[in-house]
């Protein structure tokens, strides 16, 4: 079998299957985290993007290759999670565009725009580290250009890529030297190669061998964080627009003209939590409304409406929580912008309400093991009534998340780098709602290096690293990112990484105690701090939050 063109048809069944390939090893994705930590979430981002960009493209009818790149390219941007999520984001962009106006394309089309798609990728990252996903996806694409110059099979393409693709994962190692130390290969190149390998078996008419899963099914983790957003910060009696609006227009000739903006601001009259996104063929539309037929009514004024879904949020925030359903009640006035509105991301009940209290607007429960995608960051922004939104994403593996929402909305957003949840506290405290947005953003940054951050949390295997012996159930002390001490006993480590953390100009410490503590213990730690740092003010908050049991802020 040789297929040398491939149209919007083959293309959108490579995709289902690439990302059903990677679905079914999301857990062995997860499980190449290099620290071992229990909250490896690379292949769980990396899925969840990808189903996105999934279900996009399952929506298309076309045989036009360059739209169903376009869909693919949407899905991924809106639904991309992590690091790792927004890099395959941005591979599948750079790819997209370079075949948007094409009908079908040829071996040599599709090898260079994989090498586009490389393009746009490592332009989209501040500082690109060379043996993760971005090398992988690097030597494949080289790979692929080369076979093109002689194939005109994109199976035989396809081929050479997956096989340069393995071989570039099995080297990563060798050049980030913590892979090697630790005994894994990139994760997230691992998550594109299952990728490559759906895209190959499609097109030899395979079918490949699912792994067994456990846990969710990705629509319940994608529903879960979709309601979670809505449900964890509001009463049955505060929700405004009552139905979860969805649908797309297909535009038809004889109807109204298409125009994004007004489109968009008419569109903002019926409620709240908008998104619009369109091409030259359709716009797909998400909004909460109290009147959602109003809104299919205005939007028939453009053409077709297709993949129509309604949800009473009422109903539903009512079985979550089991209150009786309140009449609704009378339309509030809209208030007036404020200057500055903020939006932060943490796990933890009590740290959500520690970071509303030093004045946070908006809180998206995320954190490890669940970053918020793109579009989740999008409708927190959306949802703070503010001239300039701040965005603290208070882990290291959300900030290009938070920094690609920034990209697609309207609003004036700054993005500051956050990556724990004690810089994300020392930002927020430095915040002055008097200065200009670039004062701010320069304060903001700074007070980012004057905290100190460290982490309790306990080992999922075996492992070597930093010149570190670490068993399975060990508790690890880790200080600014890195893991400095372990011992078997909890109380042990906490004492052990404060002996690290604390020095002699330091004045304040605060605990944030996790699920995993108790009031004996924390009472324990207390005193140790009281009897070797006697200068040392303490401070402590019940943060309620998963997998770590202690968080520390040094200062």
């Amino acid at each position: 079998m040789s297929i040398t063109t491939l149209d919007g048809r083959r293309f959108a069944e490579m995709i289902l299957q690439g990302a059903d390939q990677l679905s079914n090893n999301a857990k062995l994705v997860d499980a190449l985290n290099v620290f071992p930590v229990p909250d490896g979430d690379t292949g769980t981002n990396m899925n969840l993007s990808m189903t996105s960009g999934a279900k996009e493209v399952r929506s298309q009818t076309t045989d036009h290759i360059g739209k169903v790149g376009q869909a693919l390219s949407k899905g991924l941007l809106m639904g991309a999670r992590g690091n790792s999520g927004v890099i395959l984001s941005q591979l599948f962009r750079g790819f997209s565009k370079a075949i948007e106006s094409k009908s079908s394309i040829s071996s040599v089309e599709f090898a260079d725009a994989l090498q586009a798609g490389v393009n746009t990728a490592y332009k989209a990252v501040m500082k690109p580290v060379e043996g993760t996903i971005l090398t992988v996806a690097k030597d494949a694409a080289r790979a692929a250009v080369m076979a093109s110059e002689t194939e005109t099979s994109i199976i035989k393409v396809m081929e050479k890529t997956l096989e340069e693709a393995e071989a570039s994962l099995k080297r990563t190692p060798d050049l980030l030297p913590v892979l090697k130390e630790v005994g894994v290969v990139d994760s997230g190149g691992q998550g594109l190669v299952f990728v490559y390998e759906g895209f190959l078996a499609n097109l030899k008419g395979e079918k490949l061998q699912a792994s067994s899963k456990t846990g969710p099914s990705m629509n319940e983790l994608v529903n879960a964080e979709h309601h979670k957003s809505v449900q964890s910060h509001m009463n049955t009696e505060d929700i405004e627009f009552g139905y979860c609006t969805e649908f797309m227009v297909r535009f038809e000739e004889g109807k109204k003209a298409f125009d994004e903006d007004l489109f968009r601001n008419d569109l903002s009259e019926f409620g709240d939590s908008l998104l619009v996104i369109a091409d030259d063929e359709l716009a797909k539309v998400h909004i909460h409304a109290e009147h959602p037929g109003e809104v299919l009514s205005y939007g028939q004024k453009y053409g077709n409406l297709i993949n129509m879904k309604i949800e009473n949020m009422r109903q539903q925030h009512t079985d979550i929580v089991g209150e009786q359903i309140p009449a609704p009640s009378t339309e509030p006035e809209k208030q007036e912008k404020g200057k500055y509105g903020i939006v932060t991301v943490t796990m933890g009940k009590g740290i959500a309400e520690l970071f509303r209290s030093i004045g946070a607007n908006e809180v998206i429960e995320g954190g490890q093991t669940m970053n918020p995608s793109t579009e989740d960051i999008v409708k927190a922004i959306q949802d703070v009534n503010a001239e300039n939104i701040i965005i603290l994403p208070n882990n290291s593996n959300i900030v290009m998340a938070a920094q690609q929402a920034a990209s697609v909305v309207d609003e004036n957003v700054i993005v500051i780098p956050s990556k724990t949840v004690p810089q994300g506290m020392a930002a927020l405290l430095s915040f002055n709602p008097t200065a200009e947005p670039t004062d701010v953003q320069s304060t903001m940054n700074d007070a980012l290096g004057n905290v100190k951050s460290g982490q309790i949390t306990y080992a999922v295997r075996d492992t070597n690293i930093d010149g570190l012996d670490i068993s399975k159930g060990d508790f690890m002390g880790i200080s600014n990112g890195k893991i400095v001490i372990t011992d078997r006993e909890q109380l042990l480590a906490a004492k052990k990484l404060l002996l690290e953390m604390i020095s002699n100009e330091d004045e304040i410490l605060t605990i944030i105690q996790g699920e995993d503590t108790s009031d004996e213990e924390i009472a324990k730690l207390i005193e140790f701090v009281e009897e070797k740092f006697e200068d040392v003010e303490v401070e402590v908050h019940n943060g309620e939050q998963p997998l770590y049991s202690y968080i520390f802020s040094v200062e």
